[in-house]
């Protein structure tokens, strides 16, 4: 668990990045944060690992705050994943994932396994790739490399910082299913930080939204669509025209499914008025003119807000 109490980092000119940061990030949780350019997510995050030193409040991490941690202690038990994915060009892919477990001291034996198994883990052969360069590996690759060089050690945390964002379209939604997938797996506690509302929605248990270095609003992606706290959030998140002009039809027709067990809905319902049925069933069965075309979920809806929200 990743506890902010009124952290606030305040830099030598006196410009706030961040202030009065309160929340609580669950452990296991995937948990977004983003906002616009300059909103203080990044420095958020980097907080948590002290590579940005908080200038007030108190940070901790399971009940202990992370200025009692040796620094070393911390960083080997928190992953990080930058844009950039920065492995060493001169060693093998098996040894830029050993590097965090060579400097924990762990055996020979047990690092080789390891590599191997985080191989797999990302659909790379071991005995393909482990020999390899960063050089001859396409850049889609080398960002699996990146992710799975920061879970070697297996840490409690890993913060990812935009990960993605330089990757083509198709690496990059290849890359969101891989580490969902990944994640339902391993159950880390991950701190994501994205410019991206689809990426956002896609992949994150609750969404942090960020401004001026303060929270605006943390919840559930259906809920922050559902349910924007203003209308900053609303603009921000392109629900706007949502409210009216998206119904239950539409989520039918882009993401068909045979009719189920649920509650009822007909199929002119916005999509708003859906989402709020769907925090309290877990499906609903669409009729229209009296007869069942299909079944929506809470994961139809955010895929389909997910394709609909405008950036």
């Amino acid at each position: 668990m990743i506890q902010f109490d009124q952290v606030e980092k305040q830099y030598p000119d006196g410009t706030y990045a961040v202030r009065e940061l309160d929340l609580t990030i669950q452990k296991g949780e995937f948990f977004v944060l983003i906002g616009p350019s300059g909103c203080g997510k990044t420095t958020t995050l980097k907080m948590i690992n002290r590579l940005i030193p908080i200038s007030d409040g108190t940070l901790r991490i399971n009940g202990r705050k992370i200025s009692e941690f040796d620094i070393h202690e911390l960083r080997w038990n928190i992953g990080y994943v930058l844009q950039q994915i920065a492995l060493f060009p001169h060693m093998t892919i098996a040894e830029n994932i050993a590097v965090v477990p060579e400097m924990r001291k762990w055996d020979r034996e047990k690092i080789s396994r390891r590599v191997d198994e985080l191989l797999e883990m990302v659909g790379l052969d071991p005995a393909v790739y482990r020999n390899r360069k960063p050089a001859e590996l396409s850049g889609g690759q080398q960002q699996r490399i990146g992710v799975v060089r920061a879970l070697a050690a297996d840490p409690e945390v890993v913060l990812m910082d935009e990960p993605f964002s330089a990757l083509d379209p198709i690496s990059r939604e290849k890359l969101q299913d891989d580490l969902l997938d990944l994640q339902r797996n391993i159950q880390k506690t991950i701190v994501f930080v994205t410019h991206d509302m689809k990426e956002a929605i896609k992949l994150g248990d609750r969404l942090c939204l960020m401004k001026e270095g303060r929270v605006v609003q943390i919840g559930t992606p259906s809920h922050i669509m559902s349910q924007p706290a203003n209308n900053f959030v609303k603009s921000f998140i392109g629900t706007d025209h949502l409210e009216e002009s998206r119904t239950v039809r539409d989520v039918v027709t882009a993401f068909p499914a045979q009719p189920a067990e649920g509650r009822r809905i007909e199929s002119g319902e916005t999509v708003l008025k859906a989402l709020q049925l769907l925090a309290e069933a877990d499906a609903l069965t669409v009729y229209e003119h009296g007869r069942p075309i299909g079944t929506i979920t809470h994961r139809t809806i955010v895929q389909f807000l997910g394709r609909e929200v405008r950036l």
